[in-house]
């Protein structure tokens, strides 16, 4: 759970970071079509989950760039860079048609990730898990939705509330001209971030889906 406090005077986006936590609260958000054929094949081939698969990416995707690890202290108002972030998973019951959060962490060892993601999974299929942000600081939502091929998504939080962990969504793939096509969606605050920095999520995704299934 360790971070840096980041000076605002010294920070390279601090004219930004002031307008959109002064005059201009707001969040910005994106959504894609990710070309995940290669995921797809890949996990077919070997016998893993897709979905934990793309998780795992997805994870090393936004601990690759500062930008995407920033965070807010309320009580000091201070801004400041986690060592890493963690996702939230969200399993979905079929008894309750309700989704449990399970916190995750993530690890650069993609086995070891793998084991301990599916485990947590698991154990929140039996329930009994709640949020609980004061002891997660450094999590961010992943949720996926299996049951829909969308085309846009937007999630809104107040205006008001500086929240900068990133939340990311995506929906179920579909075939598209013989490529298999997944919408992502990503939802940052404009104070640390802009479209620019939301479209690198998609390019860096897509670069490491493509490192991590080549033969």
């Amino acid at each position: 759970m360790g971070y840096r406090v980041i000076n605002r005077d010294e920070y390279y986006r601090s004219g930004v970071y002031a307008h959109f936590t002064r005059d201009c609260k707001c969040s910005v958000s994106m959504t894609g079509r990710l070309d995940v054929t290669g995921l797809a094949a890949y996990s077919k081939r070997t016998g893993t989950k897709f979905y934990l698969n793309f998780l795992y990416l997805l994870c090393k995707t936004l601990n690759s760039r500062d930008d995407y690890r920033m965070g807010h202290i309320r009580q000091t108002d201070e801004l400041i860079l986690w060592d890493r972030i963690n996702p939230i998973q969200y399993v979905f019951r079929e008894d309750t048609e309700t989704c449990t959060p399970v916190y995750t962490e993530y690890y650069e060892d993609y086995g070891r990730f793998y084991k301990e993601a599916l485990r947590d999974i698991e154990r929140g299929r039996e329930g009994g898990y709640r949020l609980d942000p004061e002891n997660h600081p450094n999590w961010f939502d992943a949720s996926y939705l299996p049951w829909f091929s969308y085309d846009s998504l937007n999630i809104e939080l107040p205006d008001g509330y500086l929240y900068f962990a990133p939340i990311v969504n995506w929906g179920r793939y579909r075939e598209e001209n013989g490529r298999l096509m997944m919408p992502v969606t990503v939802r940052m605050n404009h104070a640390v971030a802009d479209g620019y920095l939301l479209s690198r999520v998609f390019g860096l995704l897509e670069e490491n889906i493509n490192e991590f299934t080549k033969e």
